[in-house]
């Protein structure tokens, strides 16, 4: 498995944005501060667990510093949402640390594509339209972390290419 971030070397990162190799892309919010932990390190090690050999895309720096080149991490995250086989949208949406707003806009972009799962905690706040969005296009709803990444790697196998 490959874990791409923001900061990785360009050249791993333009070969990876070929779609060529299997793709998970972590979308979701992202902490806004030091003292609110992301959660994609979970997933990572959830994924690394189920033996998941593909690239992983994660909309962060992988150093503590924040990614200061906001058009060059927008261009990221669309080269790395296209390339994926399969973009996953955890929303532990808390509207103070982690709103999701950028979330909702890519979701939207991507809903009809066939390639999302959306999960979120039950009781996140603002979340009806984003699953209302999601039963329309027939997408994989889970409610804990560990389902939605397994609904992820259950509809890669669905994929043109080889299963994980």
């Amino acid at each position: 498995m490959q874990v791409l971030y923001v900061n990785t070397d360009k050249a791993i990162l333009e070969n990876a944005w070929t779609g060529k190799e299997q793709g998970i892309f972590l979308a979701g919010p992202t902490p806004r501060s030091d003292d609110v932990p992301s959660w994609r390190p979970e997933a990572v090690e959830f994924l690394k667990a189920k033996g998941f050999t593909g690239n992983v895309f994660i909309p962060e720096d992988k150093g503590a510093e924040r990614y200061a080149d906001y058009d060059g991490q927008i261009n990221w995250e669309w080269n790395g949402l296209d390339a994926a086989t399969v973009q996953v949208y955890w929303v532990p949406r808390d509207l103070k640390t982690m709103p999701a707003f950028t979330t909702n806009v890519e979701f939207g972009l991507y809903a009809a594509s066939g390639k999302c799962v959306l999960g979120y905690p039950e009781g996140a706040p603002k979340m009806r339209y984003l699953h209302a969005l999601a039963e329309k296009f027939n997408m994989p709803i889970a409610h804990t972390l560990e389902e939605t990444l397994d609904h992820a790697l259950d509809l890669m196998k669905l994929t043109h290419r080889e299963a994980v």
